[in-house]
């Protein structure tokens, strides 16, 4: 199992770490299926971001397009409008910066700009992608995705669901290393509700240790306020922070290594009162 993490200005070891990094997450969209709309304005955001950090979160992610099932692409500009001014505002803060992108344009000029990860819901499967990222030492998250976020959703297959993205994503590493990118700046990311119904969640979830260890990779799990929790606890978005937090809970006793969420403080505190408590005496 890999040890270290490589994102961009920042290292991380998991060699004496038992529970995950918090990875806080920064929309500026106005449609985003939680949070669409209220970190809209620069001041907002950078306040937001702030608010996370000093709650403990290890790595900010910002998107600039949702990628919520049904939603349209974003033109570029308009993605470099929303992402570029936090990038710049952000960049001096002592947290890695992530962007949430899939277009290769975004990742260089995030990356020229300060940038330390790029997450990537395409895998780098987009032409260019791993040309521009391969000559940085920024980190990069490969998710697994089936279809786009226009169709997802509509009645995703698998026949085996774990053999099948374990294999995507040993695809994708591979690809990685031909370009001559270290294993030490790559996670991995089954993509919770990204083609996926709710059974194939559960079962994904309940392998989070075996895809670890296969792909030698420490994984990021991103199931904050998503629909699966909503169907398991019955609630809207808004109710959704109590079993959100348990999802990172349980992501940590399968061994995930970072979990990307909107309610850093709870998960924080919950994750700090978790590893006390199941720490062998």
């Amino acid at each position: 199992m890999q040890k270290k993490l490589q994102c961009g200005r920042f290292q991380f070891s998991f060699e004496k770490r038992r529970r995950p990094l918090v990875m806080g997450i920064l929309n500026v969209t106005p449609d985003s299926f939680s949070d669409g709309g209220r970190y809209g304005s620069l001041d907002a955001a950078l306040s937001h971001a702030e608010m996370m950090i000093d709650a403990g979160a290890d790595m900010i992610d910002i998107g600039g397009e949702s990628s919520r099932p049904g939603s349209q692409p974003l033109p570029l500009q308009q993605e470099l409008d929303r992402v570029m001014p936090l990038v710049f505002a952000l960049r001096d803060l002592d947290v890695p910066l992530s962007i949430d992108t899939y277009k290769p344009v975004v990742m260089r000029e995030t990356l020229a700009a300060g940038a330390d990860m790029i997450n990537d819901i395409n895998g780098f499967r987009g032409e260019g992608a791993w040309d521009a990222v391969k000559d940085s030492d920024c980190g990069l998250c490969i998710m697994h995705m089936q279809k786009d976020p226009q169709s997802m959703q509509q009645n995703p297959e698998y026949t085996d669901i774990v053999a099948e993205i374990r294999d995507f994503l040993k695809l994708q590493v591979a690809q990685a290393q031909q370009m001559g990118i270290a294993p030490e700046r790559l996670c991995i990311d089954p993509g919770f509700g990204f083609g996926k119904t709710l059974q194939h969640n559960v079962t994904l979830f309940q392998h989070i240790g075996q895809l670890q260890n296969e792909l030698a990779l420490p994984m990021l799990v991103g199931v904050s306020r998503k629909t699966m929790i909503g169907t398991l606890i019955d609630k809207p978005v808004e109710q959704r922070m109590a079993g959100s937090v348990a999802a990172a809970l349980a992501a940590a006793s399968h061994g995930a290594r970072i979990v990307r969420v909107h309610d850093v403080a709870e998960t924080v505190d919950a994750l700090k009162v978790w590893e006390a408590l199941s720490s062998a005496v």
